[in-house]
């Protein structure tokens, strides 16, 4: 049982860190991809930049488009086409020869950057002071334009308009319909990249537990379809009771430590249950069409529920309820067969009493 632990752990650890190793891989080729930093270096050009990663930084020259998700975006270098962004913050110190479309909480076009297209921007706060040679679109909190700004087209924007409006050749318009976040294509994309790489951990954990304790997670199944409301109770006895001990260890001080190890076992618990839900829910269903296969079984829970967390607050509510299940089984099954080893244990022992 032991030695199946701590295969389990490794494999969760492969798991975790699997998206990771497969993004850095991807990066040695080049700048687009899904890593830390993605980078086009100073003397170097490239066709084009799609990134995911956690800093996107652009000192060389990019002869198409520039699109990221990113925690920083730095144009410091040239990109001849477009920029499209979504991230932290964006800083253009280069030049842009399309459009930017940036959705950030801070974005800054500096004194030596340029646009040689539309400009349109969204965040927390905005700060001009290169130059524009199209019309500029900003709705953010705070927006200001510097000395050595210059738009030459129109300016529409809502927020608080701070600096030189005297640096916009055409018109200053409000316009209060103006969001704080343009859209800069890249969200669906986002959603479905994140969807598909949680179906993936969820299935490879799953079959995991199918591999090691095939026994175990049979009777978590079990559970679910002889006893669903009490595994649903206990699930959210579990999920109200657990926390609430982990904060109370933590307010001992002396007690910090293992409430961090704490959390960090009963998150993995939870992420074992919705598994395990999913699976016995889908298990108990497929058995009500004289399908019993539990690989099959897995792979309808897991892709089932991440089909109902697309729908709108049903889809959410039937998770929880499954994911209650699913946990409640798990905590009951463990629970049972640590008393099975106890009572079987006292049996040997009144055994070699009597012997004796």
């Amino acid at each position: 049982m032991l030695a199946r632990i701590a295969v389990l752990v490794a494999v969760l650890v492969l798991v975790v860190g699997s998206g990771p190793g497969l993004v850095a891989a991807q990066s040695v080729d080049g700048p687009d991809g899904f890593d830390g930093t993605v980078t086009v270096e100073e003397g170097e050009s490239v066709d084009s930049v799609e990134a995911f990663a956690g800093n996107v930084i652009v000192d060389g020259t990019v002869t198409g488009d520039v699109s990221a998700l990113a925690g920083n975006v730095y144009v410091n270098g040239e990109v001849e086409g477009d920029v499209s962004v979504a991230s932290g913050n964006l800083e253009i110190n280069g030049t842009v020869g399309g459009d930017v479309s940036a959705a950030a909480g801070n974005v800054r076009l500096a004194e030596n950057g340029s646009v040689g297209g539309n400009f349109q921007a969204g965040g927390g706060t905005v700060l001009v002071n290169g130059t524009i040679d199209g019309d500029a679109m900003i709705g953010a909190d705070t927006i200001e334009l510097g000395e050595t700004a210059s738009i030459s087209g129109d300016l529409e924007y809502s927020g608080d308009l701070q600096g030189e409006t005297g640096v916009v050749e055409g018109e200053v318009t409000e316009d209060s319909s103006i969001g704080t976040g343009p859209d800069t294509g890249l969200e669906p994309i986002v959603t479905w990249v994140f969807a598909l790489y949680t179906l993936a951990l969820n299935l490879l954990l799953g079959a995991a537990l199918l591999l090691l304790f095939p026994r175990f997670s049979s009777g978590v199944a079990d559970r679910v379809a002889n006893a669903p409301v009490r595994a649903g109770l206990v699930g959210l006895a579990v999920l109200i009771v657990v926390p609430i001990a982990l904060i109370a260890l933590a307010i001992t001080v002396v007690g910090i430590p293992l409430s961090i190890i704490g959390g960090f076992v009963f998150a993995l618990f939870v992420w074992i249950g919705i598994v395990y839900g999913r699976f016995a829910v889908a298990a108990w269903l497929l058995s009500l069409v004289g399908l019993d296969n539990r690989w099959l079984a897995l792979v309808v829970g897991l892709v089932g529920g991440a089909l109902l967390g697309r729908v709108p607050i049903v889809g959410g509510i039937v998770n929880f309820l499954i994911f209650l299940l699913g946990l409640g089984a798990l905590a009951m099954t463990l629970y049972g067969g640590r008393r099975r080893t106890r009572e079987s244990r006292a049996r040997t022992g009144t055994g070699e009493s009597t012997a004796d």
